[in-house]
């Protein structure tokens, strides 16, 4: 493809300004949080849900596909900004509205990708696909949620003590073999200190 063929697309310069939007912007936070990083760790964790489900539960999904979903699936607040979700979830009609806001960003960010690129972008960017995928993302996103809170805690925090009470409720209502051991085997972590996740290693 010759230069003079290829158009100018803004779509990844706008994806890097995920690292400028802030997280739990209604909360006293000890660690501030970005929703590049908050993405990267809901990556993981979904990814981790996914072997754990094929390893132990007799799960076929695609790691690696939960994992990409997961990095994308805050990416059309680089357009809305992080909506509190006390503000999000007020009523039904304003859930309804921000659920068109976060269509219509959406939409927007895949137009803004080449048109021979949009097909493989477009499934990454939709927040109201329903399939386990989908499923498996929330999940993480959730837990991720659960292990801030987790972390302000035991950092002396009780700002997010609220919180956690209502992740709990929320994980507890969508739980599953996977997300039961990952609560079991890794999230116990996150209320330790660096000597005390350290100590064991050497």
């Amino acid at each position: 493809m010759k230069d003079s063929q290829v158009s100018r697309s803004h779509f990844f310069a706008h994806m890097a300004r995920m690292k400028l939007i802030q997280r739990w912007p209604l909360m006293r936070s000890i660690e501030q949080e970005n929703v590049a990083e908050h993405s990267l760790q809901v990556a993981m964790v979904a990814h981790a849900l996914v072997v754990i489900k094929n390893t132990f539960y007799q799960g076929q999904l695609d790691p690696a596909k939960a994992a990409m979903q997961a990095l994308f699936h805050d990416a059309s607040e680089v357009l809305t900004g992080d909506l509190p979700t006390p503000v999000k979830y007020y009523n039904e009609e304003m859930a309804r509205a921000y659920k068109e806001i976060e269509s219509n960003a959406e939409l927007s960010l895949v137009k803004m990708l080449p048109a021979e690129l949009q097909a493989a972008y477009a499934p990454l960017l939709s927040a109201h696909v329903n399939d386990e995928y989908a499923h498996t993302v929330k999940s993480a996103d959730l837990l991720c949620a659960y292990l801030k809170c987790a972390e302000e805690l035991s950092a002396g925090n009780q700002e997010f003590a609220a919180a956690q009470k209502r992740l709990t409720a929320m994980l507890e209502a969508r739980m599953n073999p996977e997300i039961r051991y990952f609560l079991d085997v890794f999230a116990p972590s996150f209320s330790l200190s660096l000597d005390d996740i350290s100590s064991a290693q050497f």
